[in-house]
């Protein structure tokens, strides 16, 4: 996420008025805000035309989330997750028996750095991050088989850092980058 300019009375991009309308709209929806505020924060953030003024429209959320591990676990069967789903900063996956399929390439992913930790017990993984991503894999203990990726030759800069970590037994990991 972007963060706002440091002088209250400096001008803002128009990222810095979308970061700030998603945070209402989010605060909104989590139950944190009502309806009406939400209603306030917004038009005070369309309006706003200085930094201290988008400060102001954003006075009533909460302070941020505290950074948790978010869990996707199944005994057995799929986890599968793609389309625009938001990807935590931790995300833990545990799987005794079946495969598991993360889609990033859609995903919204607001962090500079995500980790995925993967516990699998029998079953193959299949990981696609966006084409601008860079992978780091090297905590990953397997078993059986050594993990499938072909690096992009031309990364630009700026995209997320996918850190995956854990342990596999019986299964492969193949990481891809999106296509498009």
């Amino acid at each position: 996420m972007t963060t706002l300019p440091e002088d209250p009375s400096s001008r803002f991009t128009e990222d810095d008025r979308a970061t700030a309308v998603q945070r209402l709209q989010e605060a909104y929806a989590e139950g944190h805000i009502s309806h009406e505020e939400m209603d306030g924060g917004l038009q005070s953030a369309l309006t706003a035309r200085t930094r201290g003024e988008l400060i102001s429209a954003l006075s009533a959320l909460p302070a941020g989330p505290a950074e948790t591990t978010s869990t996707l676990a199944a005994a057995s069967g799929r986890i599968r997750r793609r389309g625009a789903w938001r990807v935590p900063r931790f995300l833990k996956v545990v799987s005794a028996y079946g495969r598991v399929r993360l889609d990033l390439s859609r995903a919204v992913i607001e962090h500079p750095v995500v980790d995925i930790e993967l516990q699998l017990g029998t079953g193959g993984a299949r990981i696609t991050v966006p084409r601008d991503a860079v992978v780091d894999f090297d905590g990953l203990r397997t078993t059986w088989k050594f993990p499938r990726y072909k690096p992009r030759p031309n990364v630009r800069p700026g995209g997320p850092t996918i850190r995956i970590s854990g342990a596999m037994g019986y299964g492969r990991l193949r990481i891809r980058h999106a296509r498009r």
